[in-house]
């Protein structure tokens, strides 16, 4: 009953959920690595942002990339602000992650004139975006900025692209090469992001999220669960095509033993026929006989 197997459909059935096994199999552990991911960067951030400040010389340098185990990283820095270079990153969002704006992006000069790139926080875009906005004052003189250290931005990295022929002093990216070459002085590559002093205008960037571990290892499960259930889903079809075959022969078998007992009436009726004719045939020459007597 078995060799409904070998036929066409269930071949390719068959075939269809030997495949499909690995491939859930390899999705559940992609999406087990991402969560082994996010949990090793949260824990690389939560460090990263409850460490004692280093001075950002320590992290950064001119033309250097910041290496990604020192993203989030506090440091300070010490300078004059050059408002004069100042730009506007555009469509970024506040704190409340729904509202659209621009962040404020300010050079420190420091004492050796090199400078680097500080993102000192949020501010709302208003009605003309085709115009620098208004910008709340950069401290005057030397001040001292504490922050989390952050790479150059890239399309590549971010998925943002670096739109042209925008407004003057307006940017889609915060990339400390590209911001030299407009400022003409030598740049720290990356930027921070101040979190000191305080400041409600622009609005400082809060803090990354650390605690939320995403939903990959749940993900990652439901992947397994998917390639156990095909071996049982395809026992379960074998065995209700199995009963079904089974019901269907019996059912076959019950039709045919049904229909012999009609065909077999008509005979015995004209056996009974001739018993009865030769009955009455043999009564008169019993009759004849008894006669003489």
């Amino acid at each position: 009953m078995y060799r409904f197997l070998l036929t066409r459909q269930w071949v390719i059935l068959t075939l269809l959920g030997l495949v499909l096994i690995p491939v859930m199999i390899k999705l559940g552990f992609w999406q087990y690595h991402r969560h082994q991911h996010k949990v090793a960067q949260n824990a690389q951030i939560e460090h990263n942002v409850h460490a004692t400040p280093v001075p950002v010389t320590e992290l950064a340098a001119v033309g250097r990339t910041l290496p990604h185990g020192d993203m989030w990283r506090q440091v300070t820095a010490t300078g004059s602000y050059d408002t004069a270079h100042e730009v506007v990153v555009r469509q970024r969002t506040a704190a409340d992650e729904q509202s659209i704006g621009y962040y404020v992006l300010t050079p420190l000069v420091l004492g050796n004139g090199d400078a680097v790139l500080v993102n000192r926080g949020w501010i709302a875009a208003g009605n003309d975006l085709t115009k620098f906005p208004q910008v709340p004052a950069a401290p005057k003189g030397t001040v001292t900025v504490t922050g989390r250290m952050m790479a150059d931005e890239t399309t590549a990295a971010s998925g943002i692209k670096d739109t042209r022929g925008l407004p003057p002093r307006q940017v889609m990216l915060i990339n400390s090469t590209e911001q030299a070459k407009r400022v003409g002085r030598p740049m720290l590559g990356g930027y921070i992001e101040q979190t000191a002093p305080k400041s409600d205008t622009p609005e400082q960037v809060p803090e990354p999220d650390y605690s939320s571990i995403g939903p990959h290892m749940a993900y990652a499960i439901q992947w397994w669960l998917f390639a156990a259930a095909v071996p049982v889903g395809w026992v379960v079809l074998v065995r209700r095509e199995r009963r079904d075959r089974l019901a269907a022969a019996a059912k076959e078998a019950a039709g045919a033993g049904a229909a012999e007992p009609t065909d077999a009436a008509p005979a015995e009726t004209k056996t009974a026929e001739a018993a009865e004719a030769a009955a009455a045939d043999a009564e008169p020459v019993a009759r004849t006989a008894v006669a003489p007597d």
